[in-house]
């Protein structure tokens, strides 16, 4: 067993009380069955707005944001609109196949795959795998995948503007809460590369991280709740931000022990490129008990929410235990 697994596998059974649920196999089954049926959406939603493309940038699209990832902001759009009393704990898939949220859940994606390409480009990490394939800047080359990621953008919000079976109000809150949401990625993705110190402090790691990773995370579950009680609202706010920081705290350990393998991307950048990580920062051993602790904030905001949150609960405790 790796590092990585062995270290998840402690943190879960620690906190085995809080984070699994009598229906963790269902909710993994159900995550599984979801990405296929989110696959499916996005290929034909793909072959819609891609029609005019040119035939390269079209195949460099696709080939960045197909069939690839954990697909975690798409469900966060879907958890986000599911809970209401009276419903089953996980949304069920013949319901989720007719939902009007996919517009909200390709959007997400197509921002998130946009970040991956940039993310990946020689004047950013320099990274050659994502995956477990090479990067679009080493598939096709640099030009077509600034444009590639640059099309995302456009793309995405177009499919917010064209949403069928929505009021208008409920488009311009998903606008909002994506342009948001994306822009704030950006900020964080700044600091990221022009770090104002090489040594930051775990507030100012956080600080960055809820902008690079976290803002994308709160936008996609936000999007999912925009037609829930402000009470909700506010309970689901409070669980995305420490579940967001989270996420990247459990992607800097996986970086420093993970395999290539395993990850589908290059394992220990951080440390040979000197960036700062919670790993790089703070050491293994304290980024996890950091990791715990911010879980359990996670997990607590939700107790308002009682039975109608257990799916985001087996959400939360997947952040904790995947191994890529």
């Amino acid at each position: 067993m790796s590092n990585a697994v062995g270290g998840a596998s402690a943190l879960a059974a620690e906190f085995g009380a809080e984070f699994s649920t009598e229906f963790k196999a269902e909710f993994s089954a159900w995550h599984q069955a979801f990405k296929l049926l989110f696959e499916a959406q996005l290929a034909a939603q793909l072959s819609l707005i891609l029609a005019d493309a040119p035939p390269r940038l079209a195949e460099a699209i696709s080939y960045a944001v197909q069939q690839g990832g954990k697909r975690i902001r798409p469900m966060l759009v879907m958890l986000g609109g599911h809970g209401a009393d009276g419903a089953p704990l996980l949304p069920e898939h013949a319901t989720l196949n007719q939902s009007p949220l996919w517009p909200a859940a390709i959007a997400v994606e197509l921002i998130h795959g946009y970040s991956l390409i940039h993310d990946d480009l020689p004047s950013m990490d320099n990274d050659d795998l994502r995956r477990g394939k090479p990067t679009v800047h080493r598939a096709f080359d640099e030009a077509t995948a600034i444009l590639a990621g640059d099309a995302l953008q456009s793309l995405a919000f177009g499919l917010l503007s064209d949403a069928q079976k929505l009021t208008d109000a409920t488009r311009l809150a998903w606008v909002r809460l994506l342009s948001e949401g994306a822009s704030r990625m950006v900020f964080g993705q700044h600091m990221d590369t022009t770090p104002a110190t090489c040594a930051p402090t775990t507030a100012e790691l956080s600080q960055m991280h809820q902008l690079k990773t976290g803002a994308l995370l709160h936008a996609a579950l936000m999007m999912g709740a925009v037609t829930k009680t402000p009470t909700v609202q506010a309970a689901l706010a409070a669980f995305i931000r420490p579940l967001g920081l989270a996420f990247q705290i459990q992607d800097d350990i996986l970086d420093a022990t993970g395999s290539v393998e395993q990850l589908g991307k290059t394992p220990g950048k951080d440390a040979a490129d000197h960036k700062a990580s919670y790993v790089t920062v703070l050491g293994l051993d304290t980024a996890r008990r950091h990791l715990r602790t911010t879980m359990a904030e996670a997990v607590q905001a939700l107790a308002p929410l009682g039975q109608s949150a257990d799916a985001l609960r087996a959400c939360a405790e997947f952040v904790l235990t995947r191994d890529h």
